[in-house]
């Protein structure tokens, strides 16, 4: 395989098809690196949401190499795949809030999953991270009486309340307004700079201007683009100086 040191996820020429139709997804090979911020983007039809199907493995290729966190996810074992999936964040274009919890409920959900925290520890990061949302004054209430936005925040809330290492959003903005859209990406940001790794899938082209360092993915029928080769030969962020100590 031809991978690249320091990668966090890597394709190798992979090629998705569903059943015995023509492959939905060809020849697709890219690095995607720890800390970075990525747009994905194209058409309706061009095979987005099954790229984010990959990374996020809710799907296998029919052919091609896919390395996530140095292993080869190809041949996990179904056994391990909770593993790594808790490593990744989700948002769905359709937000796939449970409609009898609580936004509070909804997420705490995968930390109340993993068994490994508990409950007081629970309570503390949920309204954390409700505020960080600006969602703390609606902490008890139930999907249905949110508004869109707040649903989006909600599930934004839930796909990172267990500091996944990369984010994965499906069209996190299609559903808001251009200023909710705009206070939306702005919490993806935020995220990024804490050190996650962000992959957001986009039709809106007006976004992809918002965020300065951001690398475009772009799909066309299929296949990636790749025009200025920032997806094979990234540039490096400088690293923070040190301080001396004093």
């Amino acid at each position: 395989m031809s991978g690249v040191a320091g990668g966090i996820v890597q394709f190798d020429n992979v090629g998705l098809r569903y059943g015995t139709d023509r492959e939905v997804l060809s020849d697709i090979t890219f690095t995607l690196y720890p800390g970075s911020f990525y747009f994905l983007t194209g058409a309706s039809g061009a095979g987005k949401t099954s790229l984010l199907k990959l990374l996020y493995l809710a799907q296998r290729p029919s052919r091609g190499m896919i390395t996530l966190f140095d292993h080869d996810v190809i041949t996990l074992p179904r056994a391990r795949l909770p593993e790594f999936r808790r490593r990744i964040g989700t948002v769905f274009q359709d937000f796939r809030l449970v409609p009898h919890l609580s936004a509070f409920d909804n997420v705490a959900l995968p930390l109340r999953i993993s068994g490994l925290v508990g409950e007081d520890e629970i309570r503390t990061h949920v309204h954390d991270m409700l505020e960080w949302v600006g969602l703390d004054q609606r902490a008890e209430a139930r999907p249905e009486t949110l508004s869109g936005g707040e649903q989006q925040r909600v599930a934004i809330a839930r796909a990172v309340i267990a500091r996944p290492e990369v984010l994965v959003a499906d069209e996190p903005t299609g559903n808001v307004d251009p200023d909710m859209a705009l206070r939306l990406l702005r919490l993806f940001e935020s995220l990024n700079r804490l050190g996650t790794t962000v992959v957001v899938a986009t039709h809106d082209v007006h976004l992809l201007r918002k965020v300065p360092d951001s690398l475009i993915m772009r799909l066309d029928k299929g296949r990636l683009s790749d025009p200025t080769g920032a997806l094979r030969y990234p540039p490096r962020r400088p690293l923070a100086p040190v301080e001396a100590d004093r």
